[in-house]
């Protein structure tokens, strides 16, 4: 059956790989680079060895090193094409752009022997008949895909693609810099599209590129580079979806995360940064104990997708998507899990190869006819994979300005320099070192002036596209999908290109000032007493995750609720009924793909907890329930309606009064659905939920029946709950609250202002709030001893051992488990805590 990818038979005659013209992908693997290129050897490789592991790969057949070198040879190019490269000027666009047209024209120009010619069409043909007969599979179709099936007959479609014997390589990718050709059908055109990838060896940015790596490395000689073809069977996604996956998060090189990107029709587009495909990262650890762990899902624009070019002159054309598949994911729930075990599967299979770590940089396909997933290509990563685990590099904006547009950040780097407005490739000569380069979208012949670049900005593409992947290589940033750079900024304007703040991108409008720390990670102390962190943004999760840490002591929900969610949660449930038309219309706009609308609520939740669950895993995630005072939700999206109106809403109906309250018990219950989530179905067991601001243990005693109610029973699946203490009732019934609660975190900011009777939004009394005094170090002394006595946990996630170093080490002193610190005081207290406990 042809259109299933899987061929019915692979017999070929025994014959020596080292002298042989063609060889099956079942015939290679990934010892074979140096006689089919990496590309193609990795293929062969997942052959046969991962389809049993039901990993699906589409067959074909790869035209040799060795074929390229007899049809060099033969025609004697090489001496031709030293002495056309003897005068090249990679500084010189001009220069390179026309040895490379020539040295094109030359392989062009210069006929297949006959031998080789035969060799190809005969594997093509092969190919045909391993695949079946087509008008015989075709038959069993009807409907829409019938005609596609059988306007091809017995010719069949394939992917025509270069892997040089210098591509793919685990330190350098050497990605795109040869052509590939779609939707090729017969001989003839079989045969052009072979020529035409054996031409492609000298586009202009495979030769600057090969010039770069040969300054690298010592014994590379870009005349030993050869160019081995692959002729792989189509997998139908232009009927369908495909895209780009990464076995490592692409920013931050978390490893424990697969990004996957998806759009529909062709990979190219996505590729190449055409498309605003949607995103979606999966948790592997979890994943692989055979939880649903999908962190997040990012909805893409997909305004086009490059199908077959029907009764066209082209192999392929893009056309645009309808507006309402825009709106919705490319794929399913079940596919994204099933492609990410496949990422797994492959990264583990590649990691035992080579005996260390190997994440991997995939592309992969659906077949639109028969629903099918492929892998089409597979290569390793080769910038996160080859940074220095030692080195945290910290950029840090040291002012603001006007922001002129936005996208994905690419990089968590700043860069800054006069723009250049470019939109066609031939004008890149007009770039000068040091700017920042705003275009479209980039493709490989944009190279030779990216790494001349500060910073780059396109209106297209994702994480995956080739702006995205070269700027990390060469260690730019890149903020990529603006949609209206090109527009908003001009050609000499000073700009300043920030991917330092989460994944939203901005470029402002000047030259901001920006520092840029390092710190080494060598040696550093192992403390007794735990160091935490505190993480409000899910987004800066895998980030934060690179400081050396035991663990998250308070990821706040009401960061995910203000910006992800932005609607009050019974506005949610009461969506019909609300009375606010421009809030009703904010909250349609918001959950337009939601039938259902507080499971927006409980999805955005759930996947923000995730991501942050996810970073720190397996150490604790403290996660504190939702703490906003009725004034704060009030100014949610339909919150007016459902809050009273208090005189001191610090005071008032706030924390754990509210979750067991009938008029708030089902908002509650919302978020106990989406901790239950993430601890059940993503396997995050180490989440704990925190309860705030409980005044009484009869009180902790209701709201762990509430969330009983709702799935979250305390000691089912490891569920430990934590409690605040924050109230002076804290301290003085620590005793009864550790009958209700498995720990405590200590609240500094709230138990000072109670303890000292003041409020700390007032500048009237702002100089007497101190967690320095003595009421307040004495409250802090009494919870600890009798927590520690009733073998509870007990630390502290207020703000005060970030602020002083005296009081974390008065902490230490009083024996507490953990500390948790803002994210940017976590190295420099670890090393007053380890003085203070004697260490190093």
């Amino acid at each position: 059956m042809v259109l299933s990818n899987r061929p019915q038979g692979s017999s070929s005659p025994a014959r020596s790989k080292d002298t042989s013209f063609v060889l099956w992908f079942e015939e290679v693997g990934i010892g074979d680079i140096p006689l089919v290129g990496g590309k193609n050897a990795s293929l062969g490789e997942m052959i046969q060895q991962l389809s049993a592991k039901g990993v699906n790969v589409p067959t074909g057949f790869a035209t040799t090193a060795y074929a390229y070198r007899y049809f060099v040879e033969n025609a004697g190019l090489e001496d031709q094409l030293r002495n056309l490269f003897a005068d090249l000027d990679l500084d010189d666009v001009t220069n390179l752009r026309e040895r490379g047209k020539q040295a094109r024209a030359l392989v062009m120009n210069t006929p297949f022997p006959p031998e080789l010619q035969a060799a190809i069409s005969s594997a093509y043909l092969r190919l045909c008949e391993r695949y079946g007969a087509d008008a015989e599979f075709c038959d069993r179709f009807s409907g829409e895909f019938a005609d596609e099936c059988q306007k091809f007959g017995k010719e069949l479609d394939v992917a025509v693609r270069s892997s040089a014997t210098a591509e793919d390589l685990p330190d350098a990718s050497f990605a795109g810099q040869q052509e590939t050709y779609l939707n090729v059908h017969g001989v003839k055109a079989v045969l052009e599209a072979c020529h035409k990838c054996f031409a492609s060896l000298f586009t202009d940015r495979a030769i600057s590129y090969r010039h770069q790596y040969a300054e690298r490395i010592d014994d590379f000689d870009e005349f030993s580079v050869a160019l081995s073809v692959g002729v792989q069977k189509m997998v139908r996604s232009d009927l369908a979806a495909s895209g780009v996956m990464f076995s490592i998060d692409t920013e931050t090189g978390f490893k424990n995360a697969a990004l996957i990107t998806a759009a529909y029709g062709l990979g190219e587009n996505v590729v190449q940064g055409a498309v605003n495909p949607d995103e979606y990262f999966v948790f592997k650890p979890t994943l692989k104990d055979g939880k649903r762990p999908i962190l997040n899902k990012r909805l893409g624009s997909k305004e086009i997708k490059m199908v077959y070019d029907v009764g066209g002159g082209k192999q392929t054309k893009n056309v645009p998507v309808a507006v309402p598949d825009r709106k919705k994911f490319c794929i399913s729930d079940d596919q994204v899990l099933t492609l990410a075990k496949w990422a797994c599967i492959i990264e583990d299979h590649y990691s035992a190869k080579r005996g260390k770590d190997t994440p991997m940089d995939i592309e992969w396909a659906k077949d639109g006819i028969t629903g099918d997933l492929f892998i089409v290509q597979a290569r390793p990563e080769t910038v996160q994979s080859q940074k220095a685990g030692n080195v945290i590099k910290h950029y840090q904006l040291n002012g603001t300005g006007d922001v002129l547009t936005t996208g994905r950040a690419v990089g968590e780097m700043i860069g800054a320099g006069r723009a250049r407005v470019i939109m066609d490739v031939h004008r890149i000569a007009e770039f000068q070192d040091g700017e920042v380069l705003v275009t479209n979208k980039t493709d490989p012949d944009w190279e030779p002036i990216m790494k001349k670049s500060s910073a780059i900005v396109t209106n297209q593409g994702g994480r995956t596209c080739h702006a995205a992947i070269i700027a990390r290589e060469m260690g730019i940033p890149a903020i990529v999908g603006c949609g209206d750079a090109t527009e908003v900024l001009q050609t000499g304007q000073e700009v300043t290109v920030s991917c330092a703040e989460g994944e939203e991108g901005r470029v402002y409008g000047g030259r901001v000032p920006f520092d840029i720390q390092e710190t080494q990670l060598d040696n550093l102390p192992r403390t007794r007493t735990r160091i935490l962190m505190n993480v409000g943004n899910p987004e800066e999760a895998f980030s934060l995750a690179t400081i050396p840490c035991d663990g998250v002591g308070l990821a706040r929900l009401e960061f995910i609720i203000a910006n992800h969610i932005k609607a009050h949660p019974l506005a949610l449930m009461h969506f019909d009924e609300l009375e606010d038309k421009a809030a009703k219309w904010e909250i349609s706009q918001l959950t337009a793909n939601y039938d259902n609308k507080p499971e927006f609520f409980v999805d955005k939740l759930a996947t923000g907890v995730g991501m942050i669950a996810a970073a720190f895993y397996p150490n604790p995630v403290v996660v504190r329930m939702s703490d906003f005072k009725s004034n704060e939700y009030a100014n949610l999206l339909g919150g007016r309606e459902f809050e009273p109106k208090e005189e001191n809403p610090m005071i008032g109906w706030r924390g754990a009064s509210r979750y067991y309250d009938p008029n708030y018990t089902a908002a509650f219950g919302l978020e106990c659905t989406a901790i239950k989530r993430v601890r059940d179905d993503m396997g995050m067991t180490n989440v704990i939920p925190m309860i705030p601001f409980c005044r009484t243990p009869d009180e902790g005693r209701k709201v762990l029946d509430t969330m009983a109610t709702y799935g979250l029973r305390k000691g089912e699946n490891g569920l430990q709950v934590y409690v605040m203490c924050e109230i002076p009732s804290n301290v003085i019934l620590a005793d009864q609250f550790s009958q209700v609660f498995d720990g405590f975190s200590i609240g500094s900011n709230d138990l000072t202002q109670l303890t000292l009777g003041l409020d700390r939004d007032s500048a009237l009394v702002a100089h007497i709030f101190d967690e320095r005094n003595d009421g307040v170090k004495e409250m802090v002394r009494q919870v600890i001893t009798k927590a520690k006595g009733n073998d509870r946990k007990i630390g502290i996630c207020g703000q005060a051992p970030s602020d002083y170093p005296e009081f974390a080490a008065f902490l230490v002193e009083l024996g507490i488990d953990s500390i948790s610190l803002n994210p940017d005081t976590v190295l420099k207290t670890m090393l007053e805590i380890a003085k203070t406990e004697g260490i190093g």
